[in-house]
């Protein structure tokens, strides 16, 4: 495990949750050969790369600092979190200021740390390699690939949860039941509208078997007492785990694990429709191709 680490922000913030994961250390297989290269969390959705939103999202929900968990070849993320002078220069001296200052309000969005995980070990392994930069607080944790469209924010809605019952909190998103053998499932019971105690968790049921239609969105807020649960969960050989066991095991042990079905419109980006969809989506709202594109949609012929 190593460290590295870019200041960008002074920000101050009252926050209770004031760090946040974000897991990008994956191979992006599902969409090679693009990714061979260049990693998936880097793909455009018009002009801005999908990481991005989700620093974004994190920082407008009060987050200071950014603990980003890579891997091989994700090296083009620390770069576009990084000062780029001589760009920004050569923008400025063609008077396209503006432009400079898009890309250099890109490295003072917040207070970036790197963590390289050393092997795709699954999601567990890659939120432990950010543990021992966490001082035993509650942090948010999200995955690379989950980007939802709100306001507020995902991550705030999860946050506002958390300060009323500080215990862990993970998304949710309601999907048809023959879907749910391809996603984690909760089951639990509803205690208030849009907000469950869970009780239990699976990873990918039968078919037929889900205990619910209720998806978990791998945006979490999690607490101290719950990561010793994700240490309990070891992968087979050469195999990765994902979070849902972990959940499983504290609630039987009589933690308290909620969830919440956020509000927003949810795009999986780690799956080539869902980019597709989450393309179209944010090209329809950017003021620079909003029109053509709106044009372009009521004229095609399928």
């Amino acid at each position: 495990m190593s460290y590295s680490m870019t200041y960008k922000s002074d920000r101050v913030n009252s926050n209770s949750i004031r760090k946040a994961v974000i897991l990008v250390a994956g191979y992006g297989t599902r969409f090679l050969p693009v990714t061979k290269a260049q990693p998936k969390e880097m793909l455009p959705l018009v002009d801005k790369p999908v990481v991005q939103y989700l620093v974004e999202e994190a920082v407008q929900s009060g987050i200071k600092e950014v603990i980003l968990v890579t891997g091989k070849n994700k090296r083009a993320i620390e770069d576009h979190f990084d000062r780029a002078g001589e760009l920004e220069s050569f923008l400025e001296a063609r008077g396209k200021g503006d432009l400079a200052k898009a890309v250099r309000d890109v490295s003072s969005l917040a207070f970036f740390i790197y963590v390289r995980q050393k092997e795709p070990r699954g999601m567990i392994d890659a939120v432990l390699q950010a543990r021992p930069l966490l001082n035993n607080k509650p942090a948010a944790v999200l995955s690379g690939d989950d980007i939802i469209d709100a306001k507020p924010p995902a991550l705030a809605q999860l946050i506002r949860v958390y300060k009323k019952y500080h215990a862990p909190v993970v998304a949710l998103r309601r999907i048809p039941l023959e879907k749910a053998h391809k996603y984690g499932i909760i089951s639990g019971r509803e205690i208030s509208p849009r907000l469950w105690r869970i009780t239990g968790s699976v990873e990918k049921p039968r078919p037929g078997k889900a205990p619910s239609d209720l998806m978990i969105i791998s945006k979490y807020i999690m607490t101290p007492d719950f990561f010793p649960y994700l240490d309990r969960i070891k992968p087979p050989a050469g195999g990765e785990v994902s979070i849902p066991p972990a959940i499983q095991k504290y609630v039987d042990a009589g933690g308290k694990f909620y969830g919440y079905e956020v509000k927003g419109d949810y795009y999986d980006c780690g799956d080539k429709v869902g980019y597709t969809r989450a393309v179209v989506h944010f090209g329809l709202k950017h003021p620079e191709v909003r029109e053509g594109l709106r044009e372009y949609l009521r004229n095609l012929e399928i």
